[in-house]
């Protein structure tokens, strides 16, 4: 069998399993199966298969999902996110617009614990739309910063698919983590200047309204009780990283025992908290570990049956300039995240980019990041992007998707604008890995 047909049976079976409804992961598992009695000498290739996918899941490099995952679940059910916004919120005065920045800078730090995406927005969406609506916010500004700044949970550690990413592509977990500090703070300032642009141009867009004064020493007993403890974990743990005192399993064991004893020193933790925390965090690890499973022994075949060295092969036959086989790749991945969730795209594209990428030279942490940007991005993606489909179920009953789709697109070009600098100046990402 030709390498293209291979690639195309092995492809073309997941996508009619997921078609018709099968979850991700056993579509997966299925199409493995199928592969390996072929490739693989039938029954005896399926079990070799099994053996081998059932290794990728030993990996310590796995151990930080569940402990990121459980880090955001107790922060999210224990109300200490609420806590942090309303002091934000109380911080920034009569700044115009200051909801809207209050969803960038509390989003960005809840981001940073939760490591969800969708959970953030799912947040965010239910607490700051309600209330920006009743102070007079146009959909856009209320709606746009939200979308965006959802997304900043892919790239600011602690992210669980970067660990995700970083484990399939078996590049190093720690240095794609720390890659992400730097152009998640500029996408956040990005943002932003964003709403301060929009504010400029409309300044009806978010109207101000009078706010309780508060002391200067007010603000700061504010700032240090309710702010800084909830983002000291996430500086804590990346600082421990970078200087190379902990690995990314340590690091997410101290980041989850710290939100613990947070919540327990607010008098926050509870068994029905902790409970609800557990089980969220179970049920997305179960998934997480499936997805790893599955993309191994995918890999595996795609190797085997000589798939991903005929694509390589192909791909490099053109002759492109590195450049423009990199906007090829980003293309295919905006291309599929308006049809397809970000773990299936992973789980397609990681076996088959990273190796591509690896023979044009790319800087494996630095295409990494790439990767996770356009993940990013196509969250977002009109017309079928997640996150709008999140937005969608927490904003107010009158929301249509054509002013979802419009306020998401200022934000999607704030992320392009970072795309841009990455592949300028690849320092960006690569300063505070280099420092491990």
């Amino acid at each position: 069998m030709e390498w293209y047909e291979a690639l195309f049976l092995l492809l073309g079976t997941i996508v009619f399993l997921m078609a018709i409804g099968m979850p991700v992961s056993i579509a997966f598992l299925a199409a493995n199966i199928i592969g390996a009695w072929i490739f693989m000498g039938g029954e005896r290739g399926i079990g070799q298969l099994l053996n081998n996918g059932l290794g990728s899941l030993t990996k310590y490099a796995l151990v930080p999902i569940p402990l990121f995952l459980l880090m955001g679940e107790i922060f999210f059910h224990t109300g200490l996110g609420g806590r942090m916004f309303n002091a934000i919120d109380r911080l920034l005065g009569r700044l115009p617009g200051r909801l809207s920045y209050v969803t960038v800078l509390g989003g960005t730090a809840f981001s940073t614990l939760s490591g969800s995406s969708m959970g953030s927005t799912a947040l965010l969406g239910s607490l700051m739309v309600p209330e920006m609506n009743s102070r007079g916010y146009k959909k856009y500004m209320s709606i746009g910063p939200i979308l965006g700044t959802g997304g900043l949970a892919i790239i600011i550690p602690p992210s669980a698919l970067a660990v995700l990413l970083a484990t399939l592509a078996q590049i190093d977990v720690a240095g794609l983590l720390i890659a992400g500090v730097i152009p998640g703070l500029i996408l956040a300032a990005l943002y932003i200047a964003m709403i301060w642009l929009q504010t400029k141009i409309d300044p009806t867009a978010a109207p101000a309204y009078d706010v309780e004064p508060m002391s200067f020493g007010t603000k700061i007993k504010l700032l240090m009780t309710e702010v800084v403890p909830m983002v000291g974990v996430m500086v804590v743990i990346v600082v421990l990283m970078i200087n190379g005192i902990v690995t990314p399993s340590e690091a997410a064991a101290f980041g989850a025992f710290g939100v613990l004893i947070l919540a327990a020193v607010y008098g926050r933790l509870t068994w029905d908290a902790l409970r609800k925390s557990v089980t969220g965090a179970l049920r997305v690890t179960l998934m997480a570990y499936l997805i790893v499973f599955g993309s191994a022994t995918f890999s595996q075949l795609l190797a085997f049956s000589g798939a991903s060295r005929g694509l390589i092969g192909w791909a490099t036959s053109f002759d492109l300039a590195p450049l423009a086989m990199l906007l090829a790749m980003f293309a295919v991945l905006l291309l599929l995240g308006m049809f397809m969730e970000q773990i299936s795209i992973m789980l397609l594209t990681v076996p088959i980019f990273f190796p591509l990428a690896q023979t044009l030279g790319f800087d494996p942490i630095w295409f990494g990041l790439i990767m996770l940007l356009a993940l990013e991005i196509s969250f977002t993606t009109p017309p079928f992007g997640l996150l709008l489909f999140v937005m969608k179920g927490v904003a107010p009953p009158d929301t249509t998707m054509r002013e979802i789709y419009i306020s998401a697109m200022p934000f999607i070009l704030c992320s392009l604008f970072l795309v841009g600098l990455l592949i300028a100046f690849p320092g960006i990402a690569l300063w505070l890995p280099s420092l491990n």
